[in-house]
């Protein structure tokens, strides 16, 4: 009964602060202060500065702004017109013709931005109104695209994979290179629903009118070649063990300066407005996590966690069940708040239960992104959603209901993931096999 009491006490002043407006961070910071001096004896103002500060300095979020400073000098460069030309001639004869450009697109934008939101603007700033030109259907269009950007999450380099892999204290590396099947497995699983959708929407889909060579399909695809180098680069680097997670993320970031100075869209003002889009960023997630921290150690303090977990041990759970009442718990938070809050605000008691279920925390992490993706799309607060409402002009229930087939896919790929764990496990399993 105290810990039920101690729980709702700390959600209750946490829903309070956010609220009535207060920033994710500082309602964090506020929380666990309100919750040391009423429940512990510790100094409160020397655990908050010791834990911050600990947090704060850690190297392994080095590897956080390098990665999001990437993403946003690639932002900046012609690649969402490269993506378009450089795919539009392999996909238009498939099933669902140039709609798999959303989803090819998102994948390949995911694997250099890590950023959901950046991954729907870039793909869709080119593939909207070139679609909407060749008259595709709203729905698919609209729908592929918000499903499809939610890779920008799980695809490495993925900042809230950086984000749980110091919230957990697991390799950021191993978590990159298992985000690596799963995101393959869920665009395959897009492309294969545009087929369907398509083949049974026949009458809504238009006629192919480009014809090419193979010879002129590779011509328009070599301005992709840098980026796919790129790509392999950063990944691969990580995935050998040549490379920490931020030696490839400095790679990274000399990669993307280079190729946006060959396309020559590094101009100083380019250069000024991505260094300022990351820090801005980088210090917004840095100070949330910094929140989140003070979080874990002022619940440790009141005992919560443990206490918590084995109280979800004495309900004698099924691994499957804990899993399933997780998935609904981080759709329904996910309704409310971006990904990086809703992760961050629930560690300090999620993983003790994780860990006692014997759940191992780089599957759990996988599991974690693809529902919190599920969320991107899902209203009030579907951050996919509120992109392309800018973008598409359409009201938030028309791109929802669009979407929504997308989140169905995605419940698809979590059973998936539980029901073989492999999915996740496989490739760091071969990367540790491969460093050794």
């Amino acid at each position: 009964m105290t810990e039920i009491l101690l729980t709702i006490f700390f959600i209750s002043v946490l829903l309070f602060f956010l609220g009535s407006g207060i920033w994710v961070a500082l309602s964090m910071i506020g929380v666990s202060a309100i919750g040391m001096m009423l429940f512990t004896s510790r100094p409160v103002g020397d655990a908050m500065a010791t834990t911050i500060w600990g947090t704060s300095s850690s190297w392994t979020l080095t590897a956080l702004p390098l990665f999001v400073w990437m993403g946003e000098i690639l932002f900046r460069t012609k690649l969402s017109e490269n993506l378009f030309k450089g795919l539009s001639p392999w996909m238009q004869k498939l099933p669902g013709g140039l709609i798999h450009v959303n989803v090819v697109g998102c994948a390949l934008f995911a694997a250099i931005s890590g950023s959901s939101a950046a991954t729907v603007a870039t793909v869709g700033k080119m593939s909207i109104p070139e679609l909407r030109k060749r008259n595709y259907p709203e729905k698919i269009l609209l729908g592929s695209l918000a499903g499809s950007g939610t890779l920008g999450l799980l695809i490495p380099p993925s900042i809230i994979l950086i984000i749980y892999g110091v919230a957990v204290q697991e390799s950021i590396a191993k978590l990159f290179i298992a985000g690596i099947i799963p995101g393959i497995m869920i665009a395959l699983i897009f492309m294969s629903y545009v087929i369907i959708w398509s083949l049974i929407n026949k009458k809504s889909m238009p006629k192919i009118i480009e014809e090419y060579s193979f010879f002129e399909k590779i011509k328009r695809s070599k301005q992709l070649l840098p980026v796919i180098i790129l790509i392999l680069a950063v990944i691969g680097s990580i995935y050998t063990g040549i490379a920490t997670a931020t030696e490839a993320a400095s790679l990274g970031v000399v990669g993307a300066l280079i190729l946006s100075y060959f396309q020559k869209s590094l101009t100083f003002k380019t250069f000024k407005s991505s260094l300022l889009g990351a820090t801005k960023t980088s210090c917004m997630i840095a100070f949330i996590l910094a929140g989140s921290t003070f979080l874990s150690l002022a619940m440790g303090f009141t005992g919560l966690p443990r206490n918590l977990a084995l109280w979800i041990q004495n309900m004698e759970l099924s691994p499957y069940v804990l899993i399933f009442v997780l998935m609904i718990f981080y759709i329904i938070l996910g309704m409310f708040l971006d990904g990086i809050s809703a992760v961050v605000l629930t560690m300090a008691i999620i993983e003790p239960m994780i860990r006692q279920a014997g759940f191992d925390m780089i599957w759990f992490g996988i599991f974690l992104v693809i529902v919190v993706e599920m969320a991107q799309i899902t209203p009030p607060v579907g951050f996919n959603l509120f992109v392309l409402q800018g973008m598409a002009k359409k009201d938030m229930g028309y791109i929802a209901r669009s979407a929504f087939p997308l989140f169905l896919l995605m419940v698809l790929a979590v059973i998936l993931v539980v029901i073989f764990p492999e999915i996740a496990l496989w490739m760091p399993e071969q990367m540790i096999k491969n460093i050794n």
